[in-house]
């Protein structure tokens, strides 16, 4: 049976001014301990212990709380953009949204697949700052726009895909000791999936800082033969 949701204690300034930042703390604090489900005005109103009429002074429907939350989180990625070493500035933005990432798990899906359904001008200006500052970051150090676009894209197409596998649960029996039995792979048909099986003990050892610097590092290494180096033409 599923637990019923905790209650919500009051915002510690209950008796204070509401702003937008207060109002989308307190909403990502509920996402946190519940997920995107457990968020709803009422809910949000009980916590902050106000009446929901004043939060639709700040957030107008629950869309638009989720789009600031994902504004929230986002505005803690930072990119120096004056970084002369850029590749060491993508491994530290790349770090950075993992660690984002895993601290809170319940925002991912806001970050990663929510934007898709949104036309990238009609996205909220804040999710849009990162994509702004790493453009800076690399038409600074020489690479044209689209060579900085193709980067950008090529970052955040690996982050999403490694957050969101590093996120996913594969253990099925916590108890045993044999990786294929924890996993569950011994279901598979060893005649159909015998490469599958016999990585049990790969996937059963996954470490997720490990496996972002070698993504990195494969990342890193395509894109700086394959496109113009910063301030150097292809031979």
């Amino acid at each position: 049976m599923t637990p019923p949701p905790a209650e919500d204690a009051p915002a510690n300034n209950s008796g204070g001014k509401i702003t937008r930042e207060v109002v989308l703390a307190a909403a990502l604090e509920i996402i946190d301990r519940e997920g995107v489900e457990g968020l709803s005005m009422r809910r949000l109103a009980r916590a902050l212990n106000r009446d929901p009429m004043i939060l639709y002074r700040h957030a107008p429907n629950k869309a638009a709380l989720l789009d600031g939350v994902a504004e929230t989180v986002l505005a803690r990625l930072k990119v120096d953009s004056t970084d002369h070493d850029w590749t060491a500035q993508l491994r530290t933005v790349a770090r950075d949204y993992r660690q984002l990432a895993l601290t809170h798990p319940h925002v991912v899906p806001l970050l990663v697949t929510r934007p898709l359904a949104t036309p990238l001008a009609l996205r909220p200006p804040g999710t849009l700052r990162p994509l702004e500052d790493l453009l800076a970051l690399l038409t600074g150090v020489g690479f044209s726009g689209s060579d900085a676009l193709h980067v950008y894209r090529a970052l955040f197409g690996f982050l999403h895909g490694h957050v969101l596998n590093e996120l996913q649960e594969i253990v099925e029996n916590p108890a045993e000791t044999d990786d294929l039995l924890r996993l569950g792979l011994h279901r598979l048909p060893i005649n159909e999936f015998p490469l599958l099986r016999g990585l049990a003990p790969v996937l059963a050892s996954y470490n997720g800082a490990t496996e972002l610097e070698r993504g990195l590092d494969i990342l890193i290494t395509g894109l700086t033969t394959t496109l113009t180096p910063p301030n150097r033409t292809r031979s």
